[in-house]
């Protein structure tokens, strides 16, 4: 092992490892100038709130929030076991929330002949469920303003990469192979070290996602949060705290009833008066 084969390896490993971090930097540089373009176009996006309430899981949802409105605009009452039911207003199908989701919430409280959760809606409402999907399919536009990260590396990088190991063993191998002479030659041999440290460093961080935004929230979802809690569930919480309480009660019950907000049908004997007509065709409140 001579000085000049020690000084040609740390020629080498010095400005290569340059150039990969430098396209590491380049790659962060490129998604943050995606990223800073998609928080300008999410902050000047016009999002319904209702679109934002969307997917919160059972506490502030967008379903609690079209109750909350109709509770607040005095189309539906809520009881102490969180169950719904259509006022004398609501009733009337001249009235409307003048919003798609919560009037599809009063139109599925009209077609029950009893009380019923919001839980209970959700899951047993086909058409509730419906055009609840419907009005949801618009926020696709929205998710398609978030930035799309780098992508992961392919068979050139991995191919890259595999040579790029073979040239570390390579230099560890011709470095360690005797002791250096000399200044030049410990200086060389210091420098292909630290060279090869950084790229085993950059290996292991090539295949990660960088973060370039600088820990700043995705776009999309820092817009949707801005927009929560729901103004209708605000507006309830602080004017009727105990309806909004109740409201969440009736967001996590999903138990039907026991005539299911429908009329009961019994067949009777010939002879005997139906059970079902008259006082027989009230709604449980389970």
């Amino acid at each position: 092992m001579t000085m000049t084969m020690t000084v040609a390896l740390a020629c080498v490993q010095l400005p290569l490892a340059a150039l990969l971090y430098g396209l590491v930097v380049l790659r962060g540089w490129r998604y943050g100038r995606r990223y800073r373009a998609a928080a300008r176009r999410c902050a000047l996006m016009d999002v319904d709130p209702y679109h934002a309430a969307s997917g919160q899981g059972w506490y502030g949802d967008d379903l609690q929030a079209a109750a909350a409105r109709l509770v607040l605009d005095g189309l539906a009452t809520v009881n102490h076991r969180g169950n719904l039911r259509a006022t004398g207003g609501g009733a009337d199908t001249g009235r409307g929330a003048g919003h798609p989701l919560p009037d599809a919430l009063l139109a599925a409280l009209r077609r029950r002949t009893a009380p019923a959760a919001l839980g209970n809606l959700e899951q047993r409402d086909a058409e509730l469920r419906s055009a609840r999907e419907q009005f949801h399919a618009p926020r696709a536009a929205a998710e398609a303003l978030r930035p799309a990260p780098p992508r992961p590396p392919g068979c050139p990088a991995a191919m890259a990469a595999l040579l790029l190991i073979g040239g570390m063993a390579f230099t560890t191998a011709a470095v360690a192979d005797r002791v250096p002479r000399g200044p030049v030659e410990w200086l060389a041999a210091v420098a292909a070290g630290l060279a090869v440290v950084a790229q085993l460093v950059l290996l292991d961080r090539y295949g990660k996602v960088p973060d370039p935004a600088g820990g700043r929230p995705d776009p999309v979802e820092a817009r949707m949060a801005a927009l929560r809690p729901h103004p209708a569930i605000a507006e309830l919480a602080a004017g009727d705290p105990e309806a909004e309480r109740r409201l969440r009660v009736s967001r996590l019950r999903v138990r039907r009833s026991r005539n299911r907000g429908r009329p009961r049908r019994r067949t009777a004997p010939p002879g005997r008066p139906n059970p079902s007509a008259g006082g027989d065709q009230r709604g449980g409140s389970g």
